[in-house]
């Protein structure tokens, strides 16, 4: 959303707006959130009254990551490493062409993954007590290579 958002400002005003939305993604509850998109709306409707309005029409879709602890949600909305995966992920089966069965391609893609994890490094600070989080919210569905 935060991405969207900016394709409305000027560069000029980029940095101002992506420090208030910050305090949008990082409220510590859907209230404070919601609280924070009000204030938001408040100072930059008059000039950019689509931002606001694209949060608000998305809502549903985001308050989902407001029931994870912090250190998860910063691994949710910081999507470079999303990205980068699921680059590699398209990138693998894209070049393969046809699959003779759905089974052949999850084999693949848990090759890819294996591959990956072993050079994979996480941008992400305190990288150890989120995985650790996620294994316990997740635990079951969560790999170990």
């Amino acid at each position: 959303m935060v991405r969207h958002s900016l394709n409305y400002v000027s560069w000029k005003q980029r940095k101002e707006v992506a420090t208030d939305l910050k305090t949008i993604y990082q409220a510590p509850s859907v209230e404070m959130a919601e609280k924070n998109l009000d204030t938001f709306a408040a100072k930059w409707d008059a000039s950019h009254p689509t931002i606001a309005r694209s949060w608000r029409n998305n809502w549903e879709r985001i308050i989902p990551q407001y029931c994870y602890p912090q250190q998860i949600r910063k691994a949710i909305y910081a999507t470079n490493a999303i990205e980068s995966l699921n680059m590699s992920l398209r990138k693998v089966t894209k070049n393969r062409g046809h699959f003779p069965n759905d089974e052949a391609m999850f084999k693949l893609r848990y090759l890819v993954l294996k591959n990956i994890a072993k050079k994979w490094t996480m941008p992400i600070r305190d990288w150890k007590s989120t995985m650790n989080k996620f294994s316990i919210i997740f635990g079951d569905r969560m790999l170990n290579f």
